[in-house]
């Protein structure tokens, strides 16, 4: 063996022969002392070809490079260097470590290629996609592995600098993207983005990509973004957007409040108090009370709009709107329901606070209400509802409070009515008359005929027509029973068209058979809104033959003043081909006397409530009252009729007064067409003056 051999054998047992990196030692020369085998493989050249040489003979290629440049300055101050080096040749990338010693220093050289053409590669796709997260809209940034942010686009630092104006510090690049994100934020929402991550991450994520809604506030206001997620070509970085929806999420918001409130007033709807009943039920206590509902609904409000015209009429909707509000205690709520009525809904009321409640209201419309420079006197009936155990939804208790308002309503004007459980039988009554009313219930109709008498001679004028329903379970039904939901449904036209055929078909079949009586007929407001009055009469005479001036058309006081200006026109018409018009029950109305007498009536009909007044009057005064009413009718040329004659004294007292006709239960009760004949030949076999008759008691009279 030569000295050699065992030299490179001795050295060879060295433990830098056993790491995987190149090393090498050069002395203060700048000559190869020592080369290990790894360094040998990584050149591809022998050990024998590099030691002893100096270092740029052996390798001339490194001339004027980093590495000439920074083993000098090791050399020089005796620190070490690590550097990453390119060999241009191969353009190959090394990591040198070089480590002074006191004979010179070693050079440690690592293979970093494949490490750092990934990292370029990574580099370049940095770059790419920074790029494109500045053409972003959104604030974005791209997190690492550790959590860290590696990259922001530039919408992320605007959004910054506003949040640092409002005292939040932002987070930048190679900050913790979870801890930049929990200033400011709501916890929950926070919680709820760590853990989404943490999916994303573990690949739990449908279809690989996280969301999340959360709102904050960015400078001065509240902002909401949309946070999307989702990783970078299946590696482990992260690449968050924040998508501003603040204008997205205002206008659902309007849409919403507007769909729940309602456009005039901007009250809850019906929906929305819906929705507020049902929850104030499901938080009232165990023992099922302490929800209460108002229901309010303005009298004769139809007049309003039809006189002074939809725009002053919703101004004042809107004031009472506004009333009720102020009326109304903390934590109360009001609505409208939509036309002319409003609710009020109190939550921890009973039955006691929320009648109190409803009359403190009513002072609401105490004072008149203005618009537009005009003054209007309102008032509103309105049904009270408590809930019971029983109540256990928004449409029950809605439903009972409704059919207290009804009931309200029906007890006149400016009325608080309370529920009770029989207010539930009088709604599906009215239900049920209102579906057999549009279905078989017209079939179903009679009429009952009263005399008309003369008060001068006792001779029968004519008759009034009162329809009754043949009910196939509940037998007759008076009008009172049915007409007035015929009325809120409208029924009451087609009613009314059949009545009109009916009558004047038996009229004219009376006096065909020596029978003339005049026909008077009621008729309601409504069909003065749908302006078929006139036609309706009209082919009811022409197809009967019965001349006009035989058929009276009766109209209450109140319906002709809830439309007085379609009244007017459509009465002259009919008036102009010797229709005759009576105002019926007159004295319960509360029209002007000048509105009502401007109107081609020929007929007041005095109410039986003048009557029983008069009879409960000083005797001194009695007289008098109704001698004033037939007075002033016979001034404008109209006759009168005293409804409601049920007494020998209402007889004389209606004589006395001076008027011409009177009706009632005294001179003959409401009888099916086929008895009225043989009822007047009885009358006029025992000498024809009914009066005289009623007033000696005769059978004839009496008996129907």
């Amino acid at each position: 063996m030569q000295p050699e051999d065992h030299d490179r054998t001795t050295a060879r047992a060295d433990p830098l022969e056993t790491v995987p990196d190149g090393v090498y030692h050069l002395d203060r020369a700048w000559r190869i002392t020592y080369v290990n085998g790894a360094f040998e493989g990584m050149l591809g050249r022998a050990a024998a070809d590099m030691v002893g040489r100096h270092y740029l003979e052996a390798f001339p290629l490194a001339r004027g490079t980093l590495l000439e440049e920074s083993f000098a300055r090791v050399f020089a101050d005796g620190q070490p260097r690590v550097f990453d080096y390119q060999h241009q040749p191969w353009d190959h990338w090394f990591e040198i470590r070089a480590y002074p010693d006191s004979l010179g220093l070693t050079v440690f050289v690592r293979d970093i290629d494949e490490r750092m053409r990934a990292d370029q590669r990574r580099d370049a796709e940095m770059r790419e996609l920074t790029s494109v997260l500045e053409s972003l809209p959104a604030a974005t940034v791209i997190v690492g592995a550790d959590g860290r942010i590696l990259s922001t686009n530039r919408v992320w630092t605007a959004n910054g600098e506003e949040l640092r104006l409002g005292g939040v510090e932002p987070g930048g690049v190679g900050d913790d993207y979870l801890d930049s994100m929990s200033r400011g934020l709501d916890a929950e929402d926070h919680a709820a983005i760590v853990s989404g991550l943490q999916r994303l991450r573990a690949g739990t994520c449908p279809d690989h990509v996280f969301d999340h809604d959360y709102s904050s506030r960015l400078g001065e206001h509240a902002r909401w973004w949309r946070l999307q997620a989702s990783r970078v070509g299946g590696g482990d970085r992260i690449v968050v957007s924040h998508f501003d929806v603040t204008d997205r999420v205002l206008s659902e918001q309007a849409l919403a409040w507007q769909a729940a409130h309602d456009d005039l007033t901007g009250l809850p709807n019906r929906s929305m108090l819906l929705t507020l009943i049902g929850g104030a039920l499901a938080r009232r206590p165990a023992d099922g009370g302490g929800v209460a509902l108002l229901v309010l609904d303005l009298d004769g409000f139809k007049m309003v709009n039809d006189s002074l015209g939809h725009e002053l009429g919703d101004k004042l909707l809107c004031q009472v709107g506004e009333r009720l509000r102020e009326q109304v205690r903390p934590g109360d709520t009001v609505a409208r329901l939509g036309g002319d009525q409003f609710v009020i809904l109190a939550e921890g009321c009973d039955l006691s606070e929320a009648a109190a409640l409803a009359f403190r209201l009513q002072t609401t419309f105490t004072l008149p209400f203005g618009a537009s420079g005009i003054t209007v006197p309102l008032s509103a009936s309105i049904g009270v509802a408590v809930s019971r155990p029983e109540v256990v939804t928004s449409h029950h208790l809605l439903s009972d409070a409704d059919s207290a308002m009804f009931a309200a309503k029906g007890s006149g004007r400016d009325h608080v009515h309370l529920f009770t459980p029989s207010l539930r039988e009088a709604a599906r009554w009215r239900l049920e008359v209102a579906s057999r009313l549009r279905e078989d219930a017209i079939d179903q109709l009679v009429v009952h005929y009263q005399p008309v008498v003369r008060l001068d001679t006792g001779a029968i004028e004519g008759v009034e027509a009162l329809v009754r329903w043949q009910h196939p379970e509940r037998g007759l039904l008076p009008p009172d029973a049915f007409l007035s939901v015929a009325e809120e449904t409208g029924q009451v036209i087609p009613i009314t068209r059949w009545l009109l055929r009916e009558t004047t078909q038996r009229a004219a079949a009376w006096a065909a058979e020596g029978l003339p009586l005049r026909m008077s007929v009621n008729v309601s407001a409504r069909h003065f809104s749908a302006e078929t009055l006139v036609r309706d009469v009209r082919v009811a005479l022409r197809e009967s033959g019965l001349p006009p001036d035989q058929l009276v058309l009766e109209l209450t006081e109140t319906s002709v003043a809830e439309d007085p200006t379609r009244a007017e026109d459509q009465l002259t018409v009919l008036r102009s081909f010797g229709v005759r018009v009576a105002i019926d029950d007159f004295g319960t109305g509360w029209s002007s006397l000048a509105q009502l007498f401007a109107l081609p009536i020929g007929t007041l009909k005095i109410d039986r409530s003048l009557l029983t007044a008069a009879e409960r009057a000083a005797a001194g005064e009695t007289g008098a009252v109704l001698a004033a009413i037939v007075g002033l009718t016979r001034t404008l040329g109209i006759s009168s009729v005293a409804e409601g004659v049920e007494t020998p004294e209402h007889l004389r007292m209606v004589r006395e007064a001076g008027c011409d006709l009177a009706q009632g239960w005294l001179l003959g009760q409401p009888m099916p067409a086929e008895a009225l004949p043989g009822w007047i030949r009885r009358v006029h076999a025992a000498g024809g003056d009914l009066c005289a008759q009623v007033m000696a008691g005769t059978p004839a009279a009496t008996g129907s």
